[in-house]
């Protein structure tokens, strides 16, 4: 078995430093995947500050894996995979195929499933390995240098277009137009949606119409936020930060959603009467299911929907992440290996 190399942490916040490991031998339904690009997400970040208390050290981020197929398991040589394609791994590598959710189609939810970086070694490295079903064939006309964020931050705002039945004829507004919400107002305005793009930065206004948004507001006027009291089908919040929530689920009309992928440490004070009289609500989700991602990369491919990306050499991981660390991302990075 080859050694695969590899960017790892040691201790929570550490340096990504050089790691080699074998990962032992290819069981039946696994794949070996040859990364050629990979995104960072900021939970790669949380993961490495171990900020959600799961991290195992030493840690290899990535989880937005572009790359081919260099191995495949005796059962995943018959699930229509082939050496040399493209493909991709995103949040999740593992998943049981046998348990309630996964029979019904959100391998996502498996009772059992691995992430891609939970106690797994991620994509900074040479190779990364997950089960057939999370092998994701990259569809012709989606660019794979780009492609790597629509595996986590893409599907996280695609998913709720389906799950919560978004429809072209509602007005949605967006909160955060960072990594996520620029996806969002992409996927939203490609979806035939009317969207609000809410970002403290006024500096983002123009931006944010660029990326398909109708208009753009400021999250942080009160004024402002007044005048478009009931306005809303649906807001989706993507940023990770404490927010004036009685003040955005006023922002719905009687019956609107209020729908969070953003991963937001605080709890979220909510006035319950706010909720019962306009029979609102309030979800969350995390990535999405197997079927969800397929045609999300289609819709992608379809609509030429692609991350504004800036890309950094695998060996400069460490100021990649930085560059992150520091707010600085405009608007996703990809890491383009380069140990050969």
């Amino acid at each position: 078995m080859a050694t695969i190399h590899a960017y790892a942490a040691k201790t929570a916040k550490g340096k990504l430093e050089p790691f080699q490991y074998d990962p032992g031998p290819l069981g039946p339904e696994e794949v070996d995947i040859e990364v050629e690009h990979c995104g960072i997400c900021h939970s790669d970040l949380s993961m490495l500050d171990n900020e959600w208390g799961i991290t195992a050290y030493p840690f290899v981020p990535g989880h937005e894996a572009i790359g081919k197929v260099v191995a495949l398991g005796e059962i995943a040589q018959k699930k229509g995979l082939k050496i040399g394609q493209r493909v991709g791994v995103g949040w999740n590598a593992y998943s049981c195929l046998h348990c309630e959710h996964c029979i019904e189609g959100e391998q996502e939810l498996c009772t059992t499933v691995q992430p891609t970086i939970v106690h797994h070694h991620g994509a900074f490295a040479t190779q990364v390995r997950s089960h057939w079903i999370w092998a994701i064939p990259v569809p012709d006309g989606v660019d794979p240098a780009a492609a790597g964020p629509l595996l986590c931050g893409g599907i996280t705002v695609f998913s709720p277009l389906l799950d919560k039945e978004i429809l072209p004829i509602h007005k949605v507004g967006v909160f955060g137009i960072g990594g996520l919400g620029h996806m969002a107002l992409k996927f939203l305005k490609a979806w035939g949606c009317e969207v609000t793009a809410f970002t403290s930065s006024s500096k983002k206004h123009a931006e944010a119409r660029s990326f398909g948004a109708t208009h753009a507001a400021s999250s942080t006027d009160a004024g402002e936020m007044k005048k478009l009291a009931g306005k809303f089908d649906v807001i989706v919040i993507t940023a990770n930060v404490a927010l004036d929530w009685n003040s955005i689920i006023s922002l719905l009309k009687p019956g609107g959603k209020l729908h969070i992928v953003g991963a937001i440490l605080e709890p979220i004070p909510v006035r319950a009467m706010s909720l019962i009289m306009g029979k609102k609500s309030i979800s969350g989700s995390p990535t999405g299911s197997r079927s969800e991602i397929d045609k999300m990369l289609n819709f992608a491919a379809h609509h030429n929907i692609t991350p504004k990306v800036e890309h950094f050499p695998m060996s400069q991981v460490n100021e990649a992440m930085d560059h992150l660390r520091a707010g600085k991302a405009s608007y996703r990075i990809v890491l383009d290996a380069d140990f050969k």
